[in-house]
């Protein structure tokens, strides 16, 4: 197992999705108790834990948390019910069947950069927020 840097939940994230950094800013928002921190997917460290989990095929958002990590919507999910206020009820999904979830996540990550473009290069977070970002 992958062992988490100071017992906090780390989101692997698509560094060049426009919607992707705009879900990190929001969860940034959102997570007043810092329980997440970050690392793009394209990141030597991103790249250090889909190896290590063997998640190739993964290229929207990982959540590793407590030595697990997960995928689709249940990592989705898993972020949502941390986060602060009316957010964390979106938890109640986790009844739907993980089959109808997933397949409704991935047909939204197929077409992400479609709807809300890409971007060259990774985002560079601000000076508040950079801590949060894990480097290798």
């Amino acid at each position: 197992m992958v062992s988490t840097q100071q017992e906090k939940a780390i989101i692997l994230f698509d560094g060049v999705c426009n919607f992707c950094n705009g879900a990190i800013n929001f969860i940034i928002r959102h997570d007043s108790q810092n329980r997440f921190q970050f690392a793009p997917l394209q990141s030597e460290l991103g790249q250090k834990y889909v190896r290590d989990f063997g998640l190739y095929d993964i290229d929207s958002v990982i959540l590793v948390k407590d030595g697990r990590a997960f995928t689709h919507s249940s990592a989705a999910l898993e972020i949502a019910r941390h986060l602060d206020g009316i957010w964390s009820w979106f938890y109640i999904f986790r009844f739907v069947p993980r089959a109808l979830r997933d397949f409704c996540y991935r047909l939204f990550a197929r077409y992400r950069y479609k709807l809300f473009g890409k971007q060259e290069v990774c985002m560079m977070p601000t000076p508040e927020v950079r801590a949060r970002f894990l480097s290798s």
